[in-house]
């Protein structure tokens, strides 16, 4: 899904996405990206990104996911951890 197309889902439902914050300057995570900066993770990627991403309908499975693929995310996303947060509240920047 991309971040556009985040009014096709259902607003009355608390929907969870796996993300992760730059933990420096030219991360090779985010090569480029500044310390700090937001990214939601791709699931069919695994790597970080400003506009694509999953949504999962509860922080269990969307918990669980990351859990599944957490070796592949520590390659792609290398020392920052990738934890569930809240769709709406990440768009707001309060996560």
């Amino acid at each position: 899904m991309r971040r556009c197309d985040v009014d096709r889902l259902d607003p009355t439902r608390s929907w969870w996405v796996p993300a992760v914050v730059s933990p420096r300057r030219n991360w090779p995570g985010a090569p480029g990206c500044r310390r700090g900066a937001r990214f939601l993770v791709d699931c069919a990627t695994l790597s970080a990104s400003r506009e694509r991403f999953d949504p999962f309908d509860s922080r269990l499975t969307c918990l669980q996911w990351i859990m599944r693929h957490r070796a592949e995310l520590e390659r792609q996303l290398p020392g920052a951890p990738v934890r569930p947060v809240r769709l709406d509240r990440w768009l707001l920047g309060l996560e």
